[in-house]
């Protein structure tokens, strides 16, 4: 391939995680001419890259599927109720098999930068590698959580042991056996990987920061019974998705008040979904869990009382009990025997919001009080959520638009898909929409299937360019600040915000309105010949 010299594409898709192979299914059944540029070596996105161990989706497998072909949801079976990463990437590569995605995805492939010349409304998007590509249509399908955060800690290229990064596990994997390991963070990966390391090293030590909230899975091999009675409903439950906050069918919506029963029927309620495992039955016990701090004191409380219950250590169950936000509030972690590892005698958890991290050293870390020795360290400190893969790109206009300038001070976004400034760009899932906080494979063919009938409109109708108005995006950022501070999430300092990120502005991310508000407003403005967008 000659370098620098563009090759020429009717829309270029930067991403082949499970957005970046929908929109190259979908637009191709349109007849453009479609590239996806990927930087792993297959196809996968999130669950290509994040291999660590227990690594399992939070979403029920049968629920979190593509919905586009019949025949595919009704032939694929999935072995358990939560699906294991290995298991969701050998489904996704089944995908790019079955429908012919590779043969229009290119891998091991960066993107550094994206330009838009309004002359000529086409983008060149340029390489890592050099190579130059244009097209009309820019879509990023880079994910929300694809920009591993390691964080800047004294003394850290010094260690003489072995580093790892949950988002960036090895793929032959790793074996903990007779070793000293030290994992820092207690998020989602920290939670599902830390039983699994303790099952083979000689000495576990957990640095905690801020204590999460975590749920049982309850995760068990899929009864077939269920399995057969949910593919005979799968078009019902999919329209059904729709419908509801979270994008996912089969939970009645709670009608009562946590304040409104008595004591011990509400704990029963509680009792019931704990048993039952998932967050997303725990979060409908009651219709104002995310409204109302009573409310939602009462199932953080009962939580909290579990973890005393679980863990044998005082002092250590009380560290593990999250004291610093409303359950819910930040995305509730699932998982198998968490909180049952701490009581294993080789497992210590290690409080680093009293004793900081001072520094890395050659044979461990050192904190404000104490020296840990140590053989590995692992990082499961999370990601730059949201904005970390769209702002690694140098994305720019003609007209001196950047999208770290126009960030800078947090995102902006038309629905989490367009923004003003940037004609022919779009996100898929982006800030300011349900994307994180729904079923990801819901909103990810929901905002592909918008795009792919606006491009199709801007086709019929002879035109080049589609845009939308700062005062429709300035609305949209209104009314997502406005329902989001209606609600507890802002009340945590989670990655929701940018937290975990030093120096991000702390701007409220993903659209919290619910999955059913939010495609109602996709669908008016289609209705309404795209209104709050320029089109030319």
């Amino acid at each position: 391939m000659q370098k620098n010299n563009p090759r020429k594409f009717d829309v270029v898709i930067v991403g082949a995680g499970v957005a970046g192979m929908y929109a190259v299914h979908r637009l191709r059944q349109m007849g453009l001419k479609v590239r996806a540029f990927e930087k792993g070596n297959d196809v996968g996105g999130t669950w290509y890259w994040n291999r660590y161990p227990g690594c399992r989706c939070d979403v029920e497998s049968m629920e979190y599927s593509f919905s586009f072909d019949n025949d595919l949801q009704q032939e694929w079976h999935w072995p358990e109720r939560y699906g294991t990463q290995p298991e969701i990437l050998t489904y996704l590569k089944h995908v790019a098999d079955r429908f012919d995605l590779r043969k229009d995805i290119e891998f091991g492939v960066s993107i550094k930068s994206a330009k838009f010349n309004s002359s000529d409304s086409l983008w060149t998007v340029g390489t890592e590698e050099g190579d130059i590509i244009s097209a009309p249509y820019l879509i990023m399908a880079t994910g929300n959580l694809s920009t591993p955060r390691k964080p800047n800690i004294p003394g850290i290229d010094g260690f003489r042991g072995a580093i790892y990064h949950t988002g960036l596990w090895p793929h032959e994997g790793v074996d903990f056996t007779g070793l000293r390991v030290g994992i820092i963070g207690t998020g989602s990966s920290g939670v599902q990987s830390i039983p699994i390391i303790a099952s083979q090293a000689k000495q576990l030590f957990v640095f905690q920061r801020t204590a999460n909230f975590s749920l049982p899975a309850r995760n068990a091999p899929l009864d077939p019974a269920v399995e057969t009675k949910h593919k005979a409903e799968y078009p019902e439950r999919r329209r059904a998705a729709y419908d509801t906050p979270f994008g996912i069918a089969g939970y009645p919506p709670p009608t009562a008040s946590a304040l409104d029963v008595p004591e011990e029927e509400r704990r029963q309620t509680y009792e019931q979904k704990w048993g039952q495992g998932g967050s997303i039955s725990f979060l409908y016990s009651y219709n104002d869990l995310l409204l109302n701090d009573e409310a939602n004191k009462t199932a953080s409380d009962f939580v909290r009382d579990k973890i005393r219950s679980i863990v044998k250590d005082a002092k250590t169950a009380e560290l593990l009990c999250p004291n610093d936000h409303p359950i819910g509030t930040k995305r509730l972690i699932l998982d198998t025997n968490y909180y049952e590892t701490y009581n294993l005698p080789h497992v210590k958890l290690v409080d680093i919001r009293s004793n900081p991290i001072r520094e890395i050293v050659e044979d461990g870390i050192r904190t404000a009080d104490a020296h840990y020795e140590l053989d590995v360290i692992v990082f499961a400190t999370g990601f730059d959520a949201m904005t970390g893969a769209m702002k690694e790109i140098d994305i720019s206009t003609d007209k001196q638009q950047t999208i770290r300038h126009k960030w800078e001070y947090g995102p902006r976004s038309y629905l989490g898909i367009m923004m003003n400034g940037f004609p022919n760009l779009f996100m898929i899932t982006g800030p300011q929409s349900p994307g994180v906080k729904s079923q990801m494979i819901l909103s990810c063919e929901q905002h592909v299937d918008w795009i792919a009938q606006l491009l199709q409109y801007l086709e019929d109708k002879g035109l080049r360019e589609a845009e939308p108005t700062r005062m429709a995006e300035d609305a949209w950022v209104d009314h997502n600040n406005e329902v989001a501070n209606g609600t507890l999430y802002p009340k945590a300092n989670s990655w929701y915000v940018g937290a975990n990120i030093p120096g991000k502005p702390r701007v409220f991310m993903p659209y919290v309105g619910g999955v059913t508000a939010y495609k109602k407003k996709c669908d008016e403005v289609v209705a309404a010949g795209y209104e709050g967008i320029t089109l030319k």
